[in-house]
């Protein structure tokens, strides 16, 4: 029975979509979530959203199934702070290439952390993800996991300097674990270096950098741990596939 504050203001929608499919509220909020349900032609995933006349269907094999945790792996532009990189996880930004098959869900978003930062001048391959494997993977574990990294420096760089960067880092006091640094490519005013290094901190590169006399101009991370950013195109995204691992 409909009262007077439910013509005035209309009904939730689970409510409405639960007296439709004939199922409880929790299944109404699934479906409604799971990004089943249209009101007036328009996908709407809020249970609490109000209706009054509208047209509310549900799409033809929906399933009230809860919506797993996700990882989202997006290659961030250079001079995108980590802290606005999740506004790029637009559908509009999606890779072309993503074969995870999933709808980019408003559930998609709560509770989404980034657990791989990088500095706002740095480019290369963040991680999103809601998922408590994954966060203790990259947080708690991160000192285990090796991070593949392109650095441009000023100039030349002599034997002496690469010996250098390949020596444990100090930081306030304790020596860090030695990264693995090669020459990737040399030019007269620019010189590449590849980094593969255990964990990763925030300004970590060009301090190693400035020890050995060099000037960083550009820094890429393209792998953590085994999954490499591949053909993700700058500032696109795709799902980690239920397979893939760090």
């Amino acid at each position: 029975m409909t009262d007077a504050s439910d013509a005035a203001d209309g009904v939730r929608l689970a409510k409405r979509v639960a007296e439709l499919r004939g199922c409880s509220r929790r299944e109404a909020e699934l479906l409604i979530e799971g990004g089943w349900v249209r009101v007036a032609g328009q996908v709407v995933e809020t249970p609490q959203f109000r209706v009054h006349d509208e047209t509310v269907e549900v799409d033809a094999g929906a399933r009230a199934e809860p919506i797993p945790p996700v990882s989202f792996l997006l290659h961030k532009p250079p001079w995108v702070r980590t802290g606005a990189a999740e506004a790029l996880l637009a559908e509009s930004a999606r890779f072309a290439g993503d074969r995870s098959g999933l709808r980019r869900l408003q559930r998609h978003f709560s509770g989404l952390t980034c657990v791989t930062p990088l500095e706002d001048a740095a480019s290369g391959l963040l991680v999103f993800t809601q998922d408590a494997r994954v966060r203790r993977k990259l947080i708690e574990e991160a000192a285990l996991v090796e991070h593949e990294v392109m650095v441009d420096v000023e100039g030349p760089v002599t034997p002496e300097q690469l010996q250098q960067l390949n020596r444990p880092p100090v930081v306030d006091g304790r020596a860090m674990l030695a990264a693995r640094v090669s020459l990737s490519r040399q030019q007269p005013d620019v010189t590449g270096l590849r980094f593969a290094m255990k964990g990763y901190w925030s300004g970590q590169i060009a301090t190693m950098c400035a020890a050995a006399g060099l000037t960083v101009t550009g820094i890429k991370r393209i792998r953590i741990g085994r999954l490499p950013m591949a053909g993700l195109p700058p500032g696109q995204w795709r799902y980690l596939l239920p397979y893939e691992r760090f």
